[in-house]
């Protein structure tokens, strides 16, 4: 028969597990069935006590816009004295502290978040934030969906809560619980308002017993173990084992005609399973005799395990790592009383081998365990006032994690040097549930080891670790030495929820793969065939040289974030838990500019695509080179790609979502509508952040943001951004593109076009020139507090600045390179622009036209037609004006010589001795 643990674990005393107490999401009710009129969330402080809520905010997210739709300051609340709080419809009981009209809190895809900062932050229809976030909730249905964004911003690593409406007949509702060590979770329950939740770990099968309660002795009293009843699992056999020798101490048959209420009790002997000290209780299918006193630990994986680890008595890394692979033995406290410890089962968690799902509880054979009401944060990363996520590392859209450095082989027999280290590329803390590492053997093409990583988080900035337990800085998951084979052989990192992937999956499990590294070692690539199909398929292994390097080295990601890309692997000295040692890139490729860009979000045109297009000398090698797109909505890196290959015969490259681009997006990635298209020439890791990019590096930029923390952080100023103009296209797709080969990194050399990959730019052209006479006045009151009035625009010859005056005014695409046939004068503050512009179409060019013709007041037209203060010429006039002068100037000087050298003959007329002498030269000319 099926043992529901439901009649096992109930919360329902009020005890001090660990952890300061703090202010919590406890539950929701988000649908009810007909009328949604008995909706609520419950808030709950882990005191248990009375407690203010000043500071608090409570916000709602709509998953639809992630903007907040309803927000509520609970300064001058408080908790009531058991320690809940009520928010709900006026018809609820019990009666909520904030009332809310019926149907106030949407079904989902949504977000509840709870604050502790300053209330004036939170507004209505702003957009999601993580700042100063303490808890949030982020809930769907199963016919919604569409959560992931309000996931990666405020729970980032985690999967949006699915609510089942029909799991339970009636009304229920998202109820908080404690999965495992200090780990919660939701899950779908009766609706307990005001009340604690009804926390029951899931059915279990008949076939899977687990370890529901144990005692462990000082020496004075007998152990105790109690295991659910599993009818179908067979014979049973339950082991301690010595945590010192890892050999069996003592095994007994399990007799499963002592059950009670679902629940078999057996006891041990008390020299064994002693509280100061360290050991193992494990489940195994068989008998006694299969495991005699004194064997060494067996290698068949127990049903169920629970390590303990007595005061400064640790069980060995082989032991736990056999028993409880990827969990910490649960560690007991020094002060070992009369009885012993009583342990029960009591996190909801439905996994098995985990001891963190164990709390010290008085011991109920045969009964439902009673469970201390935990008093650990969910949220304990995010402090009181915290900040959003660094700029620079924001959530990755559908990126996970991955491989980042890989050491198999270190110098010496001992091998304790070993680790893998992994990497979340939003570069926070996030949590590894459901996560798997498999270690493959090509000999067998099997995994020899398969390590849970769930209950396990990431660092600040996102690495997590595992390896020797000898390695500096120490892992957060030890190995025993010498586990990681040197190969050939793989690595393979697996999202898998449901248990080890290889359980549902046979041969070589690929579902649910995010990454992997196939690696060898000399002459002995071929063994691994099997391994690199199914793997990192048309990619040779990747070879750890020792020989590259004095001492020890690794296989780093240098290269890229794409998964199960060998390519993107460098051999590099190891440097666990910090940035990759990358060999630097190869000379920057000169002469290589950002030729045109476009976003799928700038329009709802069909044809609107997302693409870079680089622009340089044919055949120019791009290696060393890094695009990289920063959003301004994000704060940060969106996309980190380094460029791959040659610029074609006719001098383009394309990246992006477009037919015959040379390099795709990540998956999931994409063009911002606000952002920034940066080129750079550096490490990796740096081109990536962001911020710490120099002159050198920085090869060119395209910032189309208004955001001051993106201009600053890529050495920009204010009018240095191009902003796209829709309606400078009429009726299609839109891009930016440059119109001016050299200068690099200024927007006077960018205009909006159609798009045209692969092909020459469309620019402002003078077949599509028009004369113009413009009066314009200052578009704001606070025009002379901005730029001052036009003159300092005359005198200084600034153009851009001139040409995003009129851009304001026209909004048809308007930029410096538009005015090279214009004039502008400022009178009185008011500007006058006049003379040829150019266009890109028809379309745009009766735009210009229609604001040319804008009548002006006769207060314009009497400032416009009076004497000009200052005066600007563009480039073509001045060149004229110059040609014309230098002719005057010219003539001048012609017509002054021709005056001189009249005047002087008239004053000066030749004598006759001259004249006689000029005649007798002439008569010695004839002879």
């Amino acid at each position: 028969m099926a043992v529901s643990l439901a009649s096992v674990a109930c919360l329902c005393l009020v005890a001090v597990v660990s952890g300061d107490p703090c202010l919590i999401i406890s539950e929701i009710n988000a649908d009810n069935p007909r009328l949604d009129t008995t909706e609520f969330v419950e808030l709950y402080h882990t005191s248990g006590q009375r407690a203010s809520l000043d500071g608090y905010t409570l916000v709602f997210y709509n998953g639809n816009g992630n903007i907040a739709y309803k927000v509520l300051d609970l300064k001058g609340m408080s908790t009531d004295d058991r320690g809940f709080f009520l928010v709900g419809s006026v018809d609820m009981l019990p009666k909520p502290s904030i009332l809310l009209p019926p149907n106030t809190v949407q079904n989902g895809p949504d977000a509840i978040v709870l604050y502790h900062t300053s209330a004036a932050r939170y507004s209505e229809k702003m957009n999601v934030t993580a700042h100063g976030l303490v808890d949030a909730v982020v809930y769907m249905t199963r016919r919604t969906g569409g959560a992931e964004f309000l996931a990666e911003t405020l729970t980032p690593g985690e999967r949006a809560f699915v609510e089942d409406e029909t799991a339970l007949e009636g009304d229920e509702s998202i109820e908080r619980c404690l999965l495992s060590e200090d780990r919660w979770g939701f899950q779908v329950s009766s609706p307990s308002p005001g009340q604690r939740n009804n926390c029951t770990p899931p059915t279990v099968a008949a076939t899977v017993p687990v370890i529901n309660e144990l005692k462990l002795g000082g020496g004075q009293v007998d152990g105790f173990v109690e295991l659910t009843e599993a009818s179908a699992a067979g014979p049973l056999v339950l082991v301690v084992l010595d945590g010192k020798t890892d050999r069996v101490s003592v095994s007994v048959d399990v007799d499963a005609t002592t059950s009670r209420n679902g629940l078999i009790s057996v006891t041990i002997e008390k020299s064994y399973m002693k509280g100061d000290e360290s050991g193992a209780v494990a489940v195994y299918s068989g008998t006694a005799s299969d495991f005699p006193v004194g064997s060494p630990l067996s290698q068949i994986q127990p049903l169920d395990a629970f390590v303990f680890a007595g005061p400064g008595n640790k069980p060995s890394a082989n032991l736990t790592e056999t028993l409880i692979p990827g969990r910490l033995p649960y560690q007991l406290s020094n002060s070992l009383r009369e009885g012993g410890f009583d342990l029960s089962r009591c996190g909801v968690a439905d996994w098995e081998r985990d001891p963190g799902v164990f709390w010290e509880a008085p011991q109920t054979p045969g009964q439902p365990n009673q469970c201390p009401w935990p008093k650990i944060c969910p949220h304990s990363i995010v402090i009181p006032g915290g900040t959003d996520s660094p700029p620079h590392l924001p959530p990755w859209g559908n990126s996970d994690f991955l491989i980042n450095e890989l050491n198999t082989d270190t110098p010496g027999a001992a091998e304790d040097g070993e680790y893998i280290e992994l990497w979340h590329p939003s570069g926070r803390r996030v949590s590894l549930q459901g996560i798997w590492i498999l270690l493959f053997s090509a000999h067998n093409n099997r995994p020899y080891r398969e390590i849970s990583l769930s209950g396990h988080f990431t660092t600040s900035k996102g690495y997590f670790l595992l390896g020797s337990d000898r390695l500096v800085p120490a892992p957060s998951l030890r190995l025993p030495p010498n586990t990681i084979q040197n190969g050939p052989d793989a690595v393979a990192l697996y999202r898998s929820p449901f248990g080890p992937p290889s359980a549902s999956q046979r041969g070589i499990p690929t579902k649910g793969l995010l990454d992997a590294v196939v690696y060898r070692q000399r002459g002995s690539d071929k063994e691994a065939q099997e391994l690199s199909k199914a793997l990192t398929p048309g990619q040779l292994p990747l070879l750890e040289d020792p020989e590259v390097l004095l001492g020890d080295e690794a296989l780093s990601r240098c290269r890229g974030l794409y998964p199960y890309d060998l390519s993107a692997f460098s051999v590099a000295a190891p440097t666990p838990l910090r940035e990759n040692s990358c060999p630097r890139p190869p000379p920057a490729p000169e002469g290589v500019v950002i030729s045109e860009v476009a976003s799928g979000y700038w329009t709802n045109h069909s044809q609107q695509r997302a693409f870079v297009e680089l622009h340089g000398a044919p055949m120019t090698d791009l290696r060393g080179l890094v695009l990289t797109v920063f959003d301004q909505v994000h704060s940060g890196t969106v996309i980190a790609l380094p460029l791959t290959g040659s610029i074609d015969q006719d001098g383009f490259y394309i990246v992006g979502n477009v037919t015959g681009a040379d390099q795709t997006f990540l998956e999931g990635s994409t063009v911002p509508v606000r952002g920034a298209v940066v080129l750079c020439y550096d490490l990796f890791s740096i081109c990536r952040a962001g911020t710490a990019l120099t002159n050198s590096s920085l090869r060119d930029v395209l910032v189309f943001s208004e955001n001051q923390q993106l201009l600053s952080s890529l050495s920009t100023t204010r009018g240095r951004q191009v902003i796209p103009a829709l309606r400078s296209v009429e009726a299609g797709p839109v891009s930016l593109s440059r119109c001016s080969c050299c200068e690099v990194r200024s927007p006077s050399s960018w205009t909006s076009s159609s798009p045209t990959p692969h092909s020459t730019n469309l620019c402002p052209s003078s077949a599509f020139s028009s004369h113009i006479d413009m009066c314009l006045g200052p578009l704001s009151s606070d025009w002379q507090e901005q730029a001052g009035d036009c003159s300092s625009l005359i005198k200084g010859k600034r153009v851009a600045e001139v040409a995003d005056y009129l851009e304001q005014k026209c909004h048809c695409g308007i930029s410096a390179l538009y005015l090279q046939g214009a004039n502008f004068s400022c009178v009185s503050g008011w500007l006058r622009v006049w003379g040829n512009i150019q266009a890109l179409s028809d379309h745009q060019k009766a735009l210009i036209i229609q604001t040319s013709h804008m009548n002006p007041s006769s207060a314009q037209g009497d400032v416009c037609s009076a004497p000009s203060t200052d005066r600007y010429t563009s480039a073509a006039s001045a060149l004229g004006l110059q040609i014309g002068l230098i002719v005057a100037v010219l003539l001048l000087l012609g017509l002054g010589a021709a005056l001189f050298t009249y005047f002087y003959r008239r004053r000066r007329p030749l004598d006759y001795y001259t004249m006689e002498l000029s005649e007798h030269a002439e008569g010695l000319s004839d002879l």
